[in-house]
């Protein structure tokens, strides 16, 4: 290692990123996992009826019940593909403190915002239309934030992806942990529901303050000068050419010119599909399809209450950040491995065994694993694979060009990982209307 590095004191540059990837998709996590909240808000007025956390769900739903979770992916990938397209495009005209502390106070406002709805009573239609708007918002700022994060990691060595992915991992987890506690505590869902997103404001202040101290830390300082000193490096290089010849000049300039993000694109492009299929199977199936599962041993006692919560969103959310983690200490298959590609493109089976689980209601395809063990393996195995190998993917791209073209690099695998985000929402509509 060179000895001009400055060391990672106490590890804080490493932690302040993992604080950042927490709050990065610690908003969407806490939308997606409190639909309990939002569909009991939407029911029909007429048969209304005082909402708890351990209520059980009506068989009949409203209309725009049934639709929440699905028209809630699709507002939550759509506009987060088109902001990281955005973000990889404009990222070096817009200053990153801009771009990252500018997103994370937007993101705090909508859910203050929504802390503050709570407690104001509304109609279903215009209650869902300023929740999905809310949803646009904050995707829309996340996709700003995880781009421009995605970047500043590729300024640095490999391993700080790791805490980027492990903090957007253990996100989930806390959303889902937190429903939990709040369906435990038996409280009446719009008292839980206030300080469930109370918590979330909570942590994305601590994920600003966070950002705050990052540019005082000499490890971040080190890599942050090397990266800007190179262009007035360059300016006096061409300076010298200029004075001594004018061929050498130009041919300078050619070789230094900057590569287009198409040429950066065609060094990456194997790791940029591989993390695009991976979120489109992803979010094909969760939570579109597996919030629909229901259990069969349950039997009316408190574990169907917490089946949902726990097998579904907790289980994702732990194994898919064990999975994230573990790139932390092991790194295979290699980066030039199609053993990696290949393992991805075989996830897809998860797709027909989780259609095949006790989704209701169904319509066309019948139910071959209907214990709940079936379902509960599956999303270990489904969530682990996501986490591991879309991690390896993350880590791997950045790294296979040029030191100068990583953050671009970056942004590309960003945009490339929110493509798979929209492609899956719009498949998850397909997918849970074949069941």
């Amino acid at each position: 290692m060179d000895p001009q590095v400055p060391k990672d004191k106490y590890n804080g540059v490493w932690l302040v990123f993992f604080m950042l990837g927490l709050g990065t998709l610690l908003p969407w996590n806490f939308f997606m996992t409190a639909t309990v909240y939002f569909t009991s808000r939407l029911a029909d007025p007429l048969s209304g009826a005082n909402f708890s956390v351990n209520a059980t769900e009506e068989d009949s739903r409203s209309v725009l019940q049934a639709k929440f979770n699905n028209v809630m992916t699709l507002c939550a990938m759509v506009p987060l593909l088109v902001f990281t397209c955005l973000n990889s495009v404009l990222h070096q005209r817009i200053p990153q403190k801009i771009r990252i502390a500018g997103s994370l106070m937007a993101i705090l406002v909508v859910f203050l915002l929504t802390a503050i709805l709570v407690k104001v009573d509304l109609e279903p239609l215009p209650f869902f239309i300023i929740t999905m708007i809310k949803i646009i918002c904050i995707n829309s700022f996340g996709a700003v934030l995880q781009g421009s994060l995605f970047g500043m990691a590729g300024l640095l060595p490999a391993s700080y992806t790791t805490p980027i992915m492990s903090g957007q991992g253990l996100a989930g987890t806390f959303a889902a942990f937190s429903m939990i506690c709040a369906i435990a505590s038996g409280s009446a869902m719009h008292d839980s529901a206030f300080g469930y997103f109370i918590t979330a404001c909570v942590v994305i202040s601590l994920a600003i303050a966070s950002y705050a101290l990052l540019p005082r830390l000499a490890f971040f300082q080190y890599y942050q000068e090397s990266q800007q000193s190179k262009p007035a490096e360059d300016e006096e290089n061409k300076m010298d050419l200029l004075k001594k010849d004018e061929r050498q000049k130009s041919d300078g300039d050619d070789d230094k010119q900057t590569p287009s993000i198409l040429a950066i694109f065609k060094k990456i492009w194997v790791m940029a599909f591989s993390v695009c299929f991976a979120f489109t199977i992803t979010i094909g199936t969760f939570p579109a399809v597996t919030v629909d599962i229901k259990s069969t041993i349950a039997d009316g006692g408190k574990w169907e209450l917490y089946f949902i919560p726990v097998s579904c969103f907790l289980l994702f959310n732990v194994f898919d950040w064990l999975g994230r983690s573990l790139t932390a200490v092991c790194m295979w298959p290699g980066e030039d491995s199609k053993l990696l590609p290949g393992l991805l493109v075989a996830r897809v089976i998860f797709v027909p065994l989780f259609m095949l689980c006790n989704v209701q209601p169904r319509f066309n395809l019948p139910v071959y694993f209907s214990h709940d063990g079936w379902f509960i393996a599956f999303m270990i195995l489904f969530a682990f694979s996501n986490g591991y190998l879309a991690s390896l993917c993350m880590c791997f791209g950045p790294k296979k060009v040029d030191a100068s073209e990583a953050e671009t690099a970056g942004t590309i695998m960003a945009f490339f990982l929110s493509l798979g985000l929209a492609l899956g929402a719009s498949l998850s509509f397909l997918f849970r209307a074949l069941v």
